[in-house]
């Protein structure tokens, strides 16, 4: 039995309440809350017929740390789950710690503001010292460490599915698997088609700032950078063919390489169609991606934010969305002496989704583990002061969970390498 407030209500946060609330026997109680209440009551007209769940309904500004320390004290949840942007990490995290809430997340802070001078020389100081140059990282929350073990609760980050499942899928691979890990290569996997030219699976604007950043890997203990996009691979990927890959950055790969003994090097891959990367670079070859705000007609306005504005929301995509999704790791280590090969995957149908819960997969694969992530929580199985990880703790009941809620895995042994 626990109570949970649930900060977002957009296209991931949808899911997580929907999953919350087919599990009322860990969550007999939980409070949506977001900026604009009105979708909150939707959700909660919506679900309270179904589901033992008592839902509440708040207002809250999650930019706004005075305002979320007076709602949780009011609310008085054992745990706070932040589905809202990355943006908002830190004002939650540090509402949490006034309020001594334990805090579970999907994705690691990101700054809106990146010509704030002071944010630019801490983030410039960073590159520096970390050798790549990620608007995005896990430095800024691993900061509140000590604040949280002080506090005596806990903070989980990154309880999503990349990163998230992926990080449990390589904590359940080296306990069962390997005795030592020397090489992951993370695959996401999107075969799904919404009909539309252009349009992104998740938030905009984090999106198309994630694709057309710098890619990275980690690779014998420093960071590899290359130029956006310029490293391609195809792969046949079960239940949806053979689709061209991408390699970018991505925030597991750092909490990976510090957490995972022996591994020699980590990459991300991420499937796009030829449609959405001419779009990309032409939107981005007349500034469209642009985060620095611009004058016009005395209006001050941000670029990539317009765009978003001009895009379909991608909670709309459910309906129109066929096709799967694929996302696993392929594993190379060794076990008993002997090396080894293995690859851990789920598939996931965007209309099945659609069926169940109103979403699309995309957001399904991110909404199922960060109520998985709260249950390990609320439960007791994943606590302990301070700031983690999801691979820091032990994957099994997560594993266990997974196959519970709707995202069966597979182990598949000697698979198919990437180059």
């Amino acid at each position: 039995m626990s109570k949970v407030m649930i900060i977002g209500c957009g296209g991931v946060a949808s899911v997580a309440i929907a999953k919350c609330c087919q599990n009322s026997d860990v969550f007999t109680e939980i409070m949506i809350a977001s900026r604009t209440k009105s979708k909150c009551d939707a959700m909660k007209e919506k679900l309270q017929p179904t589901t033992k769940t008592v839902i509440t309904t708040a207002q809250v500004d999650a930019d706004n740390t005075e305002e979320l320390i007076a709602l949780i004290n009011e609310y008085k949840p054992d745990a706070v789950l932040n589905v809202a942007l990355p943006y908002q990490d830190l004002t939650i995290m540090d509402a949490c710690l006034a309020t001594g809430v334990d805090y579970i997340d999907t994705a690691n802070y990101e700054a809106e503001n990146t010509d704030d001078p002071e944010w630019r020389k801490i983030y410039e100081e960073r590159c520096k010292k970390e050798g790549f140059t990620a608007y995005f990282d896990y430095s800024w929350q691993w900061a509140y460490k000590k604040k949280f073990e002080d506090a005596g609760i806990t903070a989980i980050l990154g309880s999503g599915f990349d990163p998230g499942v992926t990080s449990v899928y390589s904590a359940y691979a080296l306990k069962h698997y390997f005795d030592e890990i020397h090489y992951i290569d993370i695959l996401d996997c999107n075969g799904g088609d919404h009909g539309y030219p252009f349009a992104t699976n998740f938030n905009p604007e984090i999106n198309l700032r994630e694709v057309s950043a710098m890619g990275s890997y980690w690779e014998d203990g420093h960071w590899v950078e290359v130029e956006p996009m310029s490293i391609k691979r195809e792969y046949d990927f079960p239940e949806v063919g053979e689709k061209d890959m991408y390699l970018l950055h991505h925030e597991e790969i750092e909490s990976l390489a510090k957490n995972i003994p022996g591994i020699k090097r980590i990459r991300f891959f991420m499937t796009f169609g030829q449609s959405y990367l001419t779009h990309m670079k032409c939107l981005e070859n007349v500034g469209m991606l642009s985060t620095t705000p611009i004058n016009f007609e005395g209006k001050e306005i941000v670029p990539i934010q317009f765009l978003k504005a001009l895009l379909p929301d991608p909670a709309s995509l459910g309906p129109r969305t066929v096709g799967k999704t694929n996302i696993g790791c392929i594993f190379k280590g060794v076990k008993d002496g002997k090396e080894k090969t293995i690859y851990i995957y789920n598939v996931c149908d965007h209309q099945e989704c659609y069926k169940e819960v109103g979403s699309q997969a995309i957001s399904y694969t991110t909404g199922v583990p960060a109520m998985i992530g709260t249950m390990m929580v609320v439960e007791g199985l994943w606590k302990k002061p301070g700031v983690f990880n999801v691979e820091e703790f032990d994957p099994d009941p997560y594993m266990e969970a997974l196959n519970k809620w709707g995202l069966p895995w597979v182990v598949c042994e000697n698979p198919q390498e990437v180059e």
